[in-house]
């Protein structure tokens, strides 16, 4: 995905990181990608695939207006007057931090596709819920990996990095925005994770009675705003197949966005951790 267009006039948002005065144009597109991420609004209406899909949208958006402040030459000289101090070391770790749970999010949509395709095709041949144990011995080991990961991903979020006191205003401020990145950034596969792993508060079957209570699915969908993997186990456990093929449609199309996204993402942040190795070790 190209990044957005410059912006020449600033947009000021709240907790932003602020280049100084300075910068490239570059630097409100960078505020503006970073607000949006964090914005409490844009958590809570990560409740679907499609919304998700939409999330890592922006984040990938954020992560490509960050490579272009990478090129900047006096980002570049700014870091590069810095290239033995351990932060810095800290900051290129981010990324390989940041790959790692980019690459555990590919192979759990990979995963997760490849169930749901098969429990298409085994609910056009056959009716019978012993037949979709394979599915749900898949689901409980795709639920040990995220919880796997989500454990990490809480040990990572638990450790900081200080600055020198004696950096000056252009390294803190160039130091925050990477590290800011990074916690964002987490921030949104520990939500996507999440909703993969969901584990229901309620039991299956307490599901499936809402589900049977009303005629329309979909429209029970809409007002209850149901995980879709929990709609999906819970009207297995049910017996009625009929009412999720749809669904599982759907939510194929929707799992294969995320797995495209998820790869530009992760090539985006290879190519990001490349661009600070060499602007470390050429000066």
């Amino acid at each position: 995905m190209a990044s957005s267009p410059l912006r020449s006039k600033t947009r000021h948002h709240a907790r932003s990181v602020s280049l100084p005065s300075t910068s490239h144009p570059l630097t409100p597109e960078f505020d503006e990608q970073l607000s949006r991420i964090r914005a409490p609004d844009h958590e809570a209406t990560s409740s679907s695939l499609p919304s998700i899909n939409n999330r890592l949208s922006g984040l990938q958006d954020l992560h490509d207006c960050v490579g272009d402040l990478l090129l900047l030459p006096h980002i570049e000289q700014a870091l590069a007057r810095e290239h033995n101090e351990k932060f810095v070391d800290e900051v290129v770790d981010g990324y390989l931090r940041l790959l790692d749970v980019c690459s555990t999010a590919k192979d759990v949509f990979s995963q997760t596709k490849q169930d749901v395709q098969d429990l298409l095709s085994t609910l056009r041949r056959k009716r019978d819920a012993n037949d979709f144990h394979g599915y749900l011995a898949s689901r409980k080991m795709v639920k040990r990996t995220i919880q796997n990961s989500l454990k990490d991903l809480k040990s990572i979020k638990n450790k900081s990095t200080l600055l020198p006191k004696d950096k000056d205003n252009e390294t803190v401020v160039i130091f925050s925005m990477l590290k800011e990145v990074e916690a964002a950034t987490l921030a949104v596969f520990e939500s996507l994770l999440s909703y993969v792993g969901v584990q229901s508060r309620q039991s299956g079957w307490s599901l499936v009675s809402k589900l049977i209570q009303h005629k329309s699915v979909s429209c029970q969908d809409e007002e209850t705003n149901v995980n879709e993997f929990e709609k999906v186990d819970g009207a297995l456990k049910a017996g009625k197949f009929d009412s999720i093929q749809n669904q599982l449609g759907k939510m194929e199309s929707s799992i294969q966005d995320i797995e495209d996204r998820l790869e530009c993402l992760f090539r985006r942040l290879i190519k990001t951790r490349v661009s600070l190795l060499n602007i470390l070790n050429n000066h």
